[in-house]
């Protein structure tokens, strides 16, 4: 059964830094999309970044500059560098993967595996 495990949320203030990671178990897809989620409490599921296993990558507007997602492989970790953190990045994050789509996405329909998430808070 494949799993997909979040790790590294937590809490921090305005301004400071945190890495995701998000590891899958089970069968592993040697041709690949995959990306992060975020959802604060009384909106829609937010897609934030998303990579391709040809090195393709997209972000949202909100988060373009200061996250960085990343992975070396498909055996590897999928991360997310976030920097310069604001309030308003503070949501639950959730990694999601499908087999390779034509290009990298940020819509939810687009994933069929996804994560159970790890909060962020980010205070001011």
């Amino acid at each position: 059964q494949v799993q997909l495990v979040e790790s590294g949320g937590g809490s921090v203030q305005s301004g400071g830094s945190l890495r995701l990671s998000c590891v899958a178990s089970g069968y592993t897809y040697s041709k690949y999309s995959m990306a992060w989620f975020r959802q604060a409490p009384g909106k829609e599921r937010e897609g934030v970044a998303a990579i391709n296993s040809d090195g393709r990558t997209t972000y949202a507007a909100s988060v373009k500059g200061r996250f960085s997602i990343s992975k070396d492989g498909a055996e590897s970790p999928l991360y997310l560098q976030m920097n310069n953190l604001i309030p308003e990045d503070t949501a639950i994050y959730s990694c999601a993967r499908t087999p390779a789509l034509l290009a990298p996405s940020l819509s939810p329909r687009s994933y069929w595996q996804w994560g159970q998430g790890t909060q962020v808070t980010v205070s001011s």
